[in-house]
């Protein structure tokens, strides 16, 4: 039976601004229970406030963990290259489970690690992110709404929330700018991207231009200037 288990998720797949966030927490399985007891959760479900004191009780308590942040300049890059959001986070998680496994044996069947799969077709994404990942004999579950049901998972996600936010804020306070939460379904957000702050925004590479939303904005402008 595993001893250890590895949870992984996402925060941040669908703005159009600022970066999409992946975070693994590796823990002692003997540890879920303390996790619980915090009253981890799915980071959705937790008040801004709760998720930063958890983010920094599950960092003491984790084993270890990684965060990685995937750029929106990155995205747009890896996106140009027909490389889909759902085969880039197969990608990061498999940097992730390849930073928190490296120095480990190469038989890793005594970690168990569970994703929340970004993918409807579940068995096609595992297939593709056992292609990026070093290690052998590597005993990984990816389901569904995994954040919710494994509190490892839960913790991940708390992680990637935390970091996310940090990050957005930290556009905000640089540029001096109100964005919302970046997502096209934050009026706020939609308010930004029509000012001439969010062109400048785009050129630093804070912007997904790869977005349908900021397509229609820059033609909406294109058919205002022709006319």
């Amino acid at each position: 039976m595993p001893s250890l288990v590895l949870g992984i998720d996402d925060a941040g797949r669908g703005p159009v601004i600022g970066p999409m966030i992946l975070a693994g927490v590796l823990l002692e399985k003997k540890d879920e229970a303390e996790l619980k007891k915090l009253g981890v959760k799915d980071s959705k479900q937790l008040s801004p406030r709760r998720r930063e004191f958890l983010a920094q009780e599950i960092k003491k308590l984790a084993k270890d963990y990684h965060i990685v942040k995937v750029s929106a300049s990155e995205i747009d890059s890896l996106m140009a290259k027909k490389i889909n959001l759902n085969k880039i986070e197969a990608i990061k998680a498999a940097e992730i489970i390849n930073e928190l496994t490296k120095n480990f044996e190469k038989n890793l069947d005594y970690i168990e690690i569970i994703i929340d799969c970004p993918s409807v077709n579940i068995k096609a994404w595992q297939d593709y992110l056992l292609q990026h990942i070093k290690k052998e004999k590597i005993k990984i579950r990816c389901e569904h709404k995994a954040d919710v049901k494994y509190v490892v998972v839960s913790a991940a996600s708390i992680l990637a929330k935390t970091t996310r936010d940090a990050e957005l804020e930290k556009i905000k306070q640089q540029y001096k700018i109100e964005c919302g939460s970046g997502y096209p379904s934050d009026p706020l957000c939609i308010k930004f991207l029509k000012t001439p702050e969010a062109k400048e925004l785009a050129k630093k590479g804070l912007v997904r231009k790869s977005w349908q939303t900021w397509k229609e904005k820059k033609q909406k402008q294109k058919k205002l200037e022709d006319f």
